[in-house]
């Protein structure tokens, strides 16, 4: 049974995302045939999301090391952990925002 569970798990998310496609085509042609401008769909290459993450993973990187420097200097165990992980993965979501907003004045 435990092998069964990701075997499915693949498959059900191949399924979805051919279905997703799927009707996001017949929604396009729709669209084309009334005539109307199909452009809409488009989206804008932005890199605000690949910012995002990187710093997210950046501060939780970060996190991870000041939490381990912490259970060694103090014995904190995973509370040191836990705590850093989240206070400088929200430190790095805020550098972002404030490096996104920058690009977004400068505009």
């Amino acid at each position: 049974m435990g092998v069964m569970i990701p075997i499915i798990g693949t498959i059900g998310l191949f399924i979805a995302v051919i279905y997703i496609r799927k009707f996001q085509n017949m929604e396009r042609m729709a669209i084309i045939e009334k005539g109307l401008n199909p452009d809409i769909f488009k989206k804008e290459s932005t890199s605000a999301g690949t910012l995002r993450g990187a710093m997210l993973l950046i501060g939780a990187g970060l996190g991870l090391l000041m939490g381990y420097w912490l259970d060694r200097a103090f014995d904190m165990e995973e509370v040191g952990y836990f705590a850093m992980l989240f206070i400088f993965g929200g430190v790095g979501l805020g550098i972002a925002y404030i490096l996104e907003e920058r690009k977004n004045a400068r505009k």
